[in-house]
């Protein structure tokens, strides 16, 4: 019989997880990409003084930001006419296909230009993540969705690496990256798409209702906390490295301890719970603010920083944007879970370039220590949410464990039994040799005494 390997899967069907990893990775990729691409359009719009750039990125994200949210909010409703969420999603992909060639047929040569291709590709974005992230949370399960999320959070760092090192310099390239993204993730999903919850039989609900459920908000309000400290402070922590460690270096390390951490995160989460991880992720991050607030300057203090840094966003890139808006919606639709979840995200991205400029003036130690303060408190809510990873599959999985290190100590014993048969049978070989020897030499003396 012909030997076949199995691709691993990390605990999920096979099918399911190539096509809702190739779903969400590749989108998320794709706009991280179209995102480069509008700081490179900035860019050359102000090639006189490279400062003016972010003064023009402020409009073009403020209309890019706020056409995802508005475009996200329509998505939910619009998703709602579909009977399965893979009818809309293949006509979003193959939209995306002619969006993708904005870049490559057009350049912008105003900033107005600029914003209305921002406000597209944005809306374009904004329009199918709903229905995506439904899709992930509608084929994945309570006891694998963290797994799947660590899984794709890894892929989208490598996809975004790679096609950004690709395209760097030419946004025509970048333009026909955009559309391979686009084509691969029609062309695999079409063939590989799982069969899903019918959405007419998943209930809807309603966004005061989610507003109104404590579970949902004891996670949400730490998760906005998180956001608005880490924008905040971030263009202080580049501000503030020492020798050695300029922003790319410490961008690279973080990018790398993110994979990591998110990968393990994956397989951590939907073994021992969200809960327990989200709570190490928000000390961690305390703990980095606090070395940079008490030992400025200091070598070690940055990498303590980096360290709890890239861990913590691994972390929360896992549970916060992937694991636990699916696991709250239960048997809700969780495209408006998803929507709320984003948006901290979303908007702390925009806050830091409107509002790093007026901070500049602000003490760094001074901020640091409130931020590890109030990243400390923000922990509180979490002490009081519930587990999202049912009981009983933890419950099940311990006794898995249990039989599974039961089985290897009954293996183990089993050949200790039979390598001590095995000696037994040896020395009961050589007894017998030796009996059979001494019978030999008495024999032998016997014939000589008489012969």
């Amino acid at each position: 019989m012909q030997y076949k390997p199995k691709l691993p899967t990390f605990g999920l069907d096979r099918r399911a997880a190539t096509a809702t990893v190739v779903l969400v990775s590749s989108a998320f990729a794709w706009y991280f990409l179209a995102f480069s691409i509008l700081d490179d359009f900035a860019s050359a719009l102000t090639p006189w003084d490279a400062s003016d750039s972010g003064i023009v990125l402020v409009p073009v994200l403020s209309a890019n930001v706020g056409a995802i949210v508005a475009a996200a909010f329509i998505g939910t409703y619009v998703i709602g006419k579909y009977k399965k969420r893979v009818n809309f999603l293949k006509k979003w992909m193959l939209a995306g296909i002619f969006v993708s060639l904005i870049p490559v047929v057009f350049t912008p040569s105003t900033v107005s230009e600029l914003i209305l291709i921002s406000i597209i590709l944005g809306g374009y974005f904004g329009l199918g993540m709903p229905p995506t992230m439904g899709y992930f949370s509608s084929t994945t399960e309570n006891r694998n969705r963290a797994r799947a999320s660590g899984l794709t959070v890894l892929l989208i760092g490598l996809s975004f690496f790679i096609l950004g090192y690709l395209s760097t310099g030419s946004t025509i390239i970048a333009g026909l990256i955009l559309l391979s993204l686009r084509l691969g993730s029609f062309a695999t999903f079409y063939v590989l798409e799982k069969n899903e919850v019918t959405l007419k039989d998943a209930a809807q609900i309603k966004y005061s209702k989610l507003f109104a459920s404590r579970p949902f908000l004891l996670f949400l309000i730490p998760w906005l906390v998180f956001n608005l400290i880490n924008y905040l402070t971030a263009p202080f922590t580049k501000n503030l490295a020492v020798d050695g460690l300029n922003d790319d270096i410490i961008t690279l390390y973080e990018q790398i301890l993110i994979a990591i951490f998110a990968v393990a995160t994956g397989f951590l989460a939907d073994r021992y719970g969200r809960k327990r991880l989200a709570i190490v992720g928000f000390i961690m991050l305390g703990l980095g603010y606090a070395a940079l607030g008490l030992f400025q300057g200091n070598f070690g203090s940055w990498y303590i920083y980096i360290l709890a840094d890239g861990a913590a966003w691994g972390i929360f890139y896992v549970l916060f944007l992937f694991s636990l808006w699916g696991d709250l919606s239960l048997d809700f639709n969780s495209e408006k879970a998803y929507v709320i979840g984003s948006i901290p995200f979303l908007f702390s991205v925009l806050m830091q370039i409107v509002f790093t400029p007026l901070m500049a003036e602000a003490d760094a130690t001074t901020l640091f220590s409130f931020a590890s303060f109030f990243l400390f408190i923000a922990v509180f809510p979490l002490f009081y949410a519930p587990e999202t990873l049912s009981e009983k599959i933890m419950k099940d999985q311990d006794l898995n464990s249990y039989i599974e290190k039961a089985k290897k100590i009954a293996e183990k014993e089993e050949g200790k039994k039979q390598k001590q048969q095995k000696v037994d049978e040896q020395n009961e070989d050589l007894r017998r040799d030796s009996e059979e020897t001494a019978e030999e030499k008495k024999a032998r003396e016997l014939a000589e005494k008489y012969y």
